[in-house]
């Protein structure tokens, strides 16, 4: 036991003064075994353990007039409290969101819808190249979301007529688009 804790010990009334003392004392004796005690409890997280430690020394201050200052029953004390620090840290950590660093502003993606709009202009000059038997197929089926057989109604064509219309429509598209450098 540490001679200034055990001079300390045998007195019941104390000033500040001597309070201040005797948690001095206290960290310089006890502080590097309960370091190496929390930090098993903290996952080996320095900082954390660190932080309960000081917590605990901070507590033992507050309560120091009630404390029995024996080294036995103080390492138990304090062993306590610094278990319940780390429980309550536990605790605080499961209920709060994990915490991110916020991104860059120059990280941060920006909505652009220029693109897509870019790409609309480029396949509606290209429809526009196509014949109008073929644009007719494509912007019913595709751009008005119609069955082969109600395009062939509104058209008033056969489906079959349709269908192939569409086929030979779309390969012309396609060729349109990738001499554009739209489509791949």
């Amino acid at each position: 036991m540490c001679p200034v804790l055990g001079h300390l010990a045998g007195r019941l009334e104390s000033t500040d003064a001597e309070a201040e003392e005797r948690i001095a004392a206290l960290y310089q004796e006890f502080g590097g075994p309960l370091l190496r005690h929390v930090r098993k409890s903290t996952g080996n997280d320095l900082q954390w353990a660190e932080d309960v430690v000081q917590e605990t020394i901070v507590r033992a201050w507050r309560h120091s007039a009630r404390l029995q200052w024996e080294p036995s029953l103080i390492w138990a004390w304090l062993l306590t409290v610094a278990r319940r620090i780390v429980i309550d840290g536990r605790r605080r950590k499961s209920v709060r969101p994990h915490e991110v660093e916020p991104p860059e502003v120059d990280m941060l993606a920006v909505p652009d819808s220029s693109e897509r709009a870019l790409s609309a202009m480029v396949v509606k000059d290209a429809l526009q190249s196509l014949s109008d038997e073929h644009r007719e197929v494509i912007e019913q089926t595709y751009l008005r979301d119609r069955t082969i057989s109600e395009a062939a109604e509104i058209l008033g064509i056969p489906p079959g007529t349709v269908k192939s219309r569409l086929y030979y429509g779309i390969r012309a598209l396609r060729v349109l688009l990738q001499d554009k450098g739209v489509a791949g």
